[in-house]
């Protein structure tokens, strides 16, 4: 009894792991399902693994959709290609960090034709922080075109970075942990076909 007592002890004392900027927290290249994201069918669109990525396909207009693997995480950079297969240029495409729930998290999103924004979900309310409007940027691929995406969120500070051009940079502190996810949206067109690939979440 007091010899498995001595190892308990000595077992429960071991330092937890420690994490450098840097090391990879999570990743996913979709090649696999593993049932942490969400797939789902309804009249809206379509959610799910296809093609060796995640697909979203939203059929209706003014919509949008987002997955969220379930996990929760304080400071992170998250990265994903993400290509627009087929539907208007005119949509959003992006990350999602700090999500509480459906009525709370930060999103950083483009669209096709150009376009860039952060923003927040608070309370059931979307905001963009930092700007009226979403902006240009010759940063970002428009058409049938991959644009690699990164997100950062280390403390009240969030940065946006398309295909490694950084586009926005702006502070708040509503929200300081949660999941992270992905997400597609349309405008006043439908029918938004997307693939995400290679999702990673590193320690920043």
């Amino acid at each position: 009894m007091s010899l498995l007592l001595f190892v308990f002890v000595l077992t429960a004392c071991q330092p937890a792991p420690v994490i450098l900027p840097g090391d990879t927290l999570f990743a996913d290249d979709f090649s696999i399902n593993t049932g942490q994201w969400v797939n789902l069918v309804n009249d809206g669109g379509v959610m799910g693994y296809d093609a060796s990525g995640l697909r979203f396909f939203v059929r209706e207009a003014g919509l949008n959709y987002w997955s969220t693997p379930g996990m929760n995480f304080r400071d992170t950079r998250l990265e994903v290609d993400a290509l627009r297969y087929a539907g208007p240029v005119e949509n959003r495409i992006g990350l999602i960090c700090r999500y509480r729930d459906d009525l709370n998290f930060y999103f950083f999103v483009i669209s096709t034709d150009g376009y860039y924004a952060i923003g927040k979900v608070k309370d059931g309310v979307q905001a963009l922080l930092g700007q009226d409007a979403m902006r240009y940027s010759s940063a970002i691929e428009t058409g049938v075109a991959i644009n690699h995406l990164r997100a950062e969120c280390q403390g009240s500070s969030l940065r946006f970075y398309v295909n490694d051009a950084p586009v926005a940079l702006v502070d708040d502190l509503d929200f300081s942990e949660g999941d992270v996810g992905l997400l597609a949206g349309t405008f006043e067109e439908g029918s938004l076909d997307v693939l995400f690939d290679n999702f990673k979440v590193v320690q920043p």
